[in-house]
């Protein structure tokens, strides 16, 4: 059975996927801004036809790096729901407990999309192709959120607002916890944060799924 194909396949991810590592290890040392294709294939050991064989252009590579970022959150939530059970959660603060992992600060992380989006706002398609993507992982995001509140008896009215109120109090407070990062004071409050919007954004419906 010839299998050419399956191998080409993942050798193109393999390739593909340390363009996406030294990406983000180049953004976040030099600055999005002043990144080049040539520092990004040096670090991963390419060359320029490969990283064109796999991206138009940075702002493409950043983009695929933000939607595989976003696709590691939502199975992070999915994993927090499927062990929701099996860990007693009972109240909105056992929530935010249970989903905190999946919700990382990350300081090479933040230095990046910091500086990509400060990009693609003086750049207005690359704004709207950013705002379609942030409304595409809120929908899959809140929904799953939406399915742990549900499991302990609340409901979410307004999804759409609720993930925008999640992602305000996270880019926040990442900025805090970065600053701070050995202080307990300010990951209690950001988790304090997060347990207060999951309650103003839902209601409570007395049943448990």
């Amino acid at each position: 059975m010839d299998t050419t194909p399956k191998r080409v396949t993942k050798r193109r991810g393999e390739t593909r996927q340390r363009l996406l590592d030294a990406a983000l290890q180049v953004f976040a040392e030099q600055g999005f801004g002043r990144s080049t294709v040539e520092q990004v294939c040096e670090r991963a050991g390419y060359t320029r036809g490969a990283f064109y064989s796999n991206f138009a252009s940075l702002d493409d590579l950043f983009l695929a790096m933000w939607e595989q970022r976003s696709t590691e959150l939502v199975d992070g939530l999915r994993q927090a729901l499927a062990d929701m059970e099996a860990k007693s959660v009972k109240d909105v603060r056992g929530v935010v407990e249970l989903v905190t992992p999946a919700v990382r600060v990350d300081d090479s992380w933040y230095r990046v999309t910091a500086e990509f989006t400060a990009h693609a706002l003086r750049n207005p398609g690359l704004r709207r192709v950013m705002k379609t993507r942030e409304e595409a992982i809120a929908g899959a995001i809140t929904p799953v959120v939406s399915a742990l509140l549900r499991r302990i008896g609340r409901e979410t009215p307004d999804q759409v607002a609720l993930g925008q109120a999640l992602v305000a109090v996270h880019d926040g407070t990442a900025v805090q916890c970065l600053l701070e990062p050995d202080n307990p004071a300010v990951w209690r409050r950001r988790a304090d944060l997060f347990e207060r919007v999951l309650t103003a954004y839902s209601i409570e419906t007395g049943g448990r799924s």
